[in-house]
This record gives C-alpha cells, structure tokens and sequence, in this order.
C-alpha cells in the first residue's frame, strides 16, 4: 500500500495508508488528519488546505485558477506549497508524499 506522510496540526508526523485513485483530501479526512473538507472537494471552501513539501511540489500538478484564488486568500499562503488536497489525486507516483495540514482559518 502507498503511503502519505502527513504533519497534522498538532505538529504530530503520521504515515497513513493512501490509496491511489482517491484525492488527497479523501485520504486525509479519512485518516482523521484534521481536513475538514466543508465543501467535499468541489473546490470552493480551502478547508482542505495543506502545505506540500518542497521536494513534492513539483509532481502534485499545477493549482487551477479557481484553486490559486481560494489559497491565496487564506492567512497562511505560501506561494510554493499552498493546495488544496481536494485537487491533488493521489497517484502512485505520489507514494511517500510529504504535506503539513496548514493552520485552520
């Protein structure tokens, strides 16, 4: 089974098991990872907010326009690494991902 590694917002590290084909934010919600995916992934809420790891930024796929404008808007945007995990399906090529579950809003 793939694997994302996952910073919580306790600061608590978690390996949990990801399945490819499901959204990052499924796998995350699912686990428990405090992602509260209000809107259930449709994109329009940034309750799903994550930090993904420098070395991983590049291989998530780029954010849309709809998705760079709702983390742009959140206290903690960083340009390199604010996404939401709804718009980031997990591929095994994204097995041992690394992301920090950004502050809540």
């Amino acid at each position: 089974m793939a694997v994302i590694n996952v910073t919580n917002r306790s600061g608590e590290q978690h390996a949990i098991e990801a399945k490819p084909g499901n959204t990052v934010m499924e796998i995350l919600r699912d686990a428990d990872m405090d992602v509260e995916a209000i809107c259930g992934g449709c994109c329009s809420c940034a309750t799903c907010h994550i930090f993904v790891d420098d070395a991983w930024a590049g291989k998530v796929g780029e954010r849309s326009e709809d998705e760079q404008e709702l983390v742009e808007q959140t206290d903690s945007y960083k340009p390199d690494n604010s996404r939401l995990s709804c718009q980031i399906k997990f591929t095994d090529d994204l097995d041992g991902l690394v992301v920090t579950v950004a502050p809540a809003e």
